[in-house]
């Protein structure tokens, strides 16, 4: 009879074998997993605490850490119009621990700096957290009902008229840009620091006109007649307000949006699983009523989704920048 005592010892050495390498493998499949168990997401916000942003950004760190049982912390990193901030996460290594929670001027700044990122190449785009029209505003006395009888009335009154925004190079600046050059108008930028100091100017009748943040603006905007809101389709709670492309003006389309960034090289997975679990959170009834609160357009795009919207607006704004002659001093 056949000795089978060798065949069965080398059986069962291999059996041994493969089970030591599971074994040994363990933990470096337990270390692949994401969010690692101990770990701590920074969400890094490029602007000061209190804004709409620091708001956005801890309502859903909140979620985000209650789902994910880690810590996740909001750390506002303030400076040079959020490009200090942004630098950091760019510079950050991909791993999933450290997101950029910020805004469209992320994209603007391409056409107006130099910067020391790529905002398209070096960041991984998750979704749009919120969107933010903005709507063009003058004051309750101005002798113009419609976008068509402002740019006649405009017209009719050379270097008289004037548009009011939050600074140079934002959204507002741009779009006021866009209206000159898309009406053949002259109004002269005034830019101010900040939303309160814009709206009393408005409220003073120092301004002929204003490109106000839906959102932050809200409480304000029954003091000024409403001409026209950048977007493709009206808002919901101003439907009588009809949108510039309605008017026959061009270019307006793109909106301000809030989103989230990872650093450019973060595996696939994670940045799909962070994708994943950022549009359940967005698309929760509580969190969706929170951002309409706010009066913003609940957000939560697809990886690929906010990818072409990066690119779109990047060439959009960059052609009205190029265009106007945009400068920031």
């Amino acid at each position: 009879m056949k000795n089978t005592r060798p065949a069965r010892r080398l059986a069962l050495a291999a059996a041994g074998l493969a089970a030591f390498g599971l074994l040994a493998g363990a933990p470096a499949l337990a270390q692949t997993a994401y969010p690692a168990p101990g770990s701590t997401i920074k969400f890094v916000v490029p602007y000061p605490a209190g804004g709409a942003t620091d708001a956005l950004a801890r309502t859903v760190a909140q979620k985000l850490g209650d789902a994910w049982k880690v810590p996740v912390v909001v750390e506002n990193k303030a400076g040079a119009g959020g490009t200090i901030g942004a630098q950091q996460v760019a510079k950050s290594p991909a791993d999933g621990q450290t997101v950029l929670f910020t805004i469209v001027a992320l994209v603007q700044q391409m056409s107006l700096m130099n910067l020391p990122y790529d905002p398209l190449k070096d960041f991984v785009p998750i979704t749009r957290v919120a969107i933010s029209p903005s709507i063009l505003a003058v004051p309750k006395e101005t002798p113009a009902n419609n976008l068509k009888e402002f740019v006649a009335l405009v017209k009719s009154q050379p270097g008289k008229f004037s548009f009011g925004t939050y600074g140079a190079g934002t959204s507002s600046h741009i779009q006021g840009s866009l209206l000159n050059l898309q009406g053949g108008l002259d109004m002269v930028h005034v830019p101010y620091q900040g939303g309160a100091p814009l709206v009393n100017a408005m409220l003073g009748n120092q301004l002929s006109a204003a490109f106000l943040d839906a959102g932050s603006s809200r409480p304000h905007l029954p003091k000024f007649k409403l001409l026209a809101t950048t977007g493709s389709q009206r808002l919901s709670w101003l439907p009588e307000v009809p949108t510039f492309k309605e008017q026959g003006m061009a270019g307006f389309e793109p909106m301000g949006w809030f989103g989230m960034f990872l650093p450019a090289g973060t595996p696939k997975a994670v940045a799909e699983k962070f994708s994943a679990e950022s549009l359940r959170i967005l698309r929760s009834p509580e969190v969706k009523e929170k951002i309409e609160a706010m009066g913003l357009i609940p957000g939560a795009d697809s990886l690929e989704q906010f990818a072409e919207v990066l690119k779109s607006d990047a060439a959009a704004y960059g052609k009205v920048i190029k265009e106007a002659n945009i400068k920031l001093n």
